[in-house]
């Protein structure tokens, strides 16, 4: 799947003197905690249903198939949901590359449209009642598309940014750098330095919206989601294309 350059937005920075920004610094923290929270969050509200990545759910879809918890027909489709997303994300980017448009904005818009119906829905049909009914299942496969989406926004229009929906890989290479820079084998100012300012921003922001996504789910619960959505609103104005 070949990347969308990100050379074809304007700039990488908005502003200027000390108000200037890196915008894909600040996609990269952004993203991570949009996933974070929406992750959490989601996992709380549906029934360990996570939607920001399939790992878990294969996890644990082979747990509950051999106990006696519920929520296995959300885990079942959520595959089927999550690539129909990525499937969809990729042939929106090529329709808008063939008219000449930048697609980065416009992917981000369709997951702040995504994340709403799931906030409205989630709302509307709650108290969502058994993880495996009709309910459950709507609201929850509104969130995997919308994850769908960033996972495929990651790849596509960010794909020289750290991940943003699964942290394991950036803690991993993290570590290796960190052992590598510790031991003296990698110059301070290398390639590692610049990995490290992409991946531990991105952790950290992960962890901080997972915090909040918990919190703000047990508080309001699925209207907390406004607040990923004001997240990515102002990454859609920061791209500034």
């Amino acid at each position: 799947m070949a990347p969308i350059s990100s050379s074809n937005e304007r700039s990488r920075t908005r502003g200027s003197g000390p108000l200037r920004i890196d915008t894909d610094l600040a996609a990269g923290i952004g993203l991570a905690f949009v996933a974070g929270f929406v992750d959490a969050a989601a996992f709380i509200a549906l029934t360990g249903l996570f939607t920001a990545h399939v790992t878990g759910n294969f996890v644990l879809l082979g747990a509950e198939l051999v106990s006696t918890s519920t929520g296995v027909v959300a885990k079942l489709l959520a595959l089927p949901a999550f690539v129909g997303a990525v499937a969809a994300t990729r042939l929106l980017a090529l329709a808008l590359e063939r008219r000449g448009r930048a697609p980065l904005r416009w992917l981000l818009a369709l997951e702040i449209a995504l994340l709403a119906a799931f906030c409205v829905v989630g709302l509307a049909l709650s108290p969502l009642g058994s993880p495996d009914g009709a309910a459950a299942v709507t609201v929850g496969m509104l969130g995997v598309a919308a994850m769908g989406v960033q996972n495929a926004i990651g790849r596509l229009g960010l794909a020289h940014l750290a991940a943003t929906t699964v942290m394991t890989v950036n803690v991993t290479q993290a570590v290796i750098d960190l052992v590598d820079w510790a031991r003296g084998a990698v110059p301070p100012d290398g390639a590692a330095r610049g990995r490290m300012r992409r991946m531990l921003p991105a952790v950290l922001a992960f962890a901080v919206g997972a915090l909040a996504g918990a919190f703000g789910v047990a508080a309001v619960s699925f209207g907390c989601l406004v607040i990923p959505i004001a997240v990515l609103t102002v990454l859609v104005l920061l791209r500034g294309d």
